[in-house]
């Protein structure tokens, strides 16, 4: 069998070396066979050979990031994640979170996703010195384990102008005509309408996970805090961690229910892969940061201008209207004050019509004033990663008032300027005879053919002056009298 097996791989059949073992030569089916067997047992072998943690396949779990602020951008990361985790049959996701809160629609829709997803939610709040304020606090109530590593806290829970308020209301409710106290001031009922609601929905997520509900009222009316030692002491979450490895000890054999299905978790020889958001949830957050929103605006509204001012220039109107919708989509996301919208919008009309209509500056700068006020009021939020940065507002007014100013001075000098077509550009334009004849004929002025009229004695080649226009005739006198003067009579 080695012999054979010898001369398969060297060629030689016989002893003597006489004969080799070559299809090609002999014909013979002995060689194909033993290839054929050979190559057999070589992909049986492949087959039965497991490699090294084949055996731990489908034992991965995502890990989820958030990581500042909670806005669209990061919903959209969120409920992608945990919707792909329920299409793999994940064992559970790993939420990793450091944030200091975020939109209230933006939380909404990731503790919606966490609520029906049918695979458990375990979320961390890591690294040392990470926090689960505000929208996270929500977050990890509502979440199928909660954890936290040493050295993080969670908490103030207290909702700030969600849904918005006047910014133009005064401080306090003034008395009506009996001298008697109104009723509550609006702000303060809709401040109170706002925490009552997040009460409830607090205390409805620690009641679905067994979890301490009078703490987390007190977390959205007191802006209570704690620590993490301290919330697992008060069965605010369920178990600190010092790192991963220490969170997936503590995570097997505990149950949890998920999509209305009791789950015991197992979590040994389980890997953890992190998940990081993909292009869409990167140009999401980009453009819904609302200092880029408003640069894209301002760029539209521009480009927009200067097509409309030069026609067929083609680019920057294409540009324009690309930031415009974009920035609008953007807007359209974001908590958004309709006075400020609206503040914009009459902004945006006024520099249009300065464009349009030159008032020397008088619209521009009107236009100016309302776009600057309604930037400033625009995002209604206090969150502060979700309100135009001052430095940017005065950059984009300042920019909007050179252009103001520009357009403003190009509408005085050509208001300035000497006409250049028409009647009475053609007045006093000078030209050259072309022919004549019997006080008609026709003159070449400003580089086109003109008919015209005049004394009789003009020739070809003579330099003319024009005296007026009746309809698409010139009436033309010469430049050198002498010219027109009939040649004396010969003696």
């Amino acid at each position: 069998m080695i012999r054979n097996a010898r001369c398969l791989l060297s060629g030689v059949t016989s002893r003597s070396g006489r004969r080799r073992c070559s299809i090609a030569r002999t014909g013979s089916a002995f060689c194909p066979r033993r290839v054929l067997a050979l190559f057999a047992l070589l992909f049986g072998a492949l087959a039965l050979w497991t490699p090294p943690g084949a055996a731990q396949a489908g034992r991965t779990a995502p890990v989820l990031l958030i990581d500042g602020a909670i806005g669209p951008a990061t919903s959209d990361y969120v409920v992608g994640g945990l919707e792909r985790a329920a299409e793999e049959n994940a064992p559970l996701v790993v939420i990793r979170m450091d944030t200091p809160g975020g939109l209230d629609s933006a939380m909404r829709g990731i503790i919606r996703a966490i609520l029906r997803s049918p695979v458990p939610v375990v979320t961390y709040v890591s690294p040392s010195g990470a926090r689960a304020a505000s929208a996270g606090t929500y977050i990890l109530y509502a979440s199928h384990v909660a954890a936290m590593t040493p050295g993080t806290n969670l908490g103030a829970a207290t909702p700030v102008q969600i849904g918005g308020g006047n910014p133009f209301a005064p401080p306090q409710q003034e008395k009506d005509k009996d001298g008697k106290d109104g009723t509550a001031p609006a702000a303060g009922a809709a401040e109170a309408k706002a925490i009552n609601d997040a009460v409830a929905y607090i205390r409805s997520l620690a009641e679905l996970r067994g979890r301490d509900a009078d703490w987390a009222e007190a977390a959205v009316r007191t802006a209570a805090s704690l620590s993490a030692s301290a919330a697992l002491e008060r069965n605010v979450i369920d178990l600190v961690a010092r790192d991963t490895d220490d969170l997936l000890e503590q995570l097997h054999g505990r149950t949890v229910v998920a999509g209305g299905k009791e789950i015991t978790l197992d979590t040994r020889n389980l890997v953890l892969a992190e998940v990081a958001p993909d292009w869409r949830a990167r140009f999401l957050g980009t453009i819904t940061d609302p200092n880029v929103a408003l640069i894209l605006m301002m760029i539209g509204v521009y480009g927009l201008l200067f097509e409309f001012m030069n026609p067929g220039a083609l680019y920057p109107g294409t540009i324009g209207a690309i930031c415009l919708l974009t920035g609008l989509y953007a807007f359209a996301v974001l908590p958004v004050n309709y006075a400020g919208l609206a503040l914009i919008l009459l902004g945006i009309a006024l520099m249009a019509a300065e464009a349009f209509s030159p008032s020397f500056g008088i619209l521009g700068i009107g236009g100016f004033v309302a776009f600057v006020l309604g930037a400033a009021i625009l995002i209604d939020t206090d969150v502060p990663q979700f309100r135009i940065a001052w430095p940017v507002l005065g950059a984009v007014a300042l920019a909007s008032l050179a252009m103001t100013v520009v357009i403003a001075r190009l509408a005085l000098v050509s208001h300035r300027r000497k006409v250049v077509s028409g009647r009475e550009e053609m007045v006093g334009a000078e030209g050259t005879v072309l022919g004549w004849k019997d006080g008609a004929g026709h003159v070449f002025v400003h580089s086109e053919r003109w008919r015209a009229r005049g004394p009789g004695g003009l020739a070809a080649g003579a330099a003319v002056r024009v005296t007026a226009l009746d309809g698409l005739t010139l009436a033309v006198e010469p430049i050198d009298m002498d010219a027109a003067a009939p040649p004396a009579a010969a003696r």
